[in-house]
């Protein structure tokens, strides 16, 4: 388990490691979210980043609105 340290000014430093997994970038955006008493970081992806995140082997399920008029 790797640690970090929470600075005087509430700042946190990622591990070397976790940044290297993660792809993640100076000035990149999180997602922090406070979840039964654990912070998560989620990195918010940019749309280059997202192409091919889904595998073609699952479609997406959706339904199409019968009653609505175009």
């Amino acid at each position: 388990m790797t640690t970090s340290l929470l600075s005087p000014k509430y700042q946190v430093v990622i591990p070397k490691e976790i940044r290297k997994a993660l792809d993640l970038k100076p000035g990149q955006r999180l997602n922090v979210i406070e979840k039964d008493g654990h912070i998560e970081l989620r990195p918010i992806l940019t749309p280059e980043q997202l192409i091919g995140y889904l595998k073609e082997d699952q479609p997406l399920e959706f339904e199409r609105d019968t009653d609505r008029e175009f």
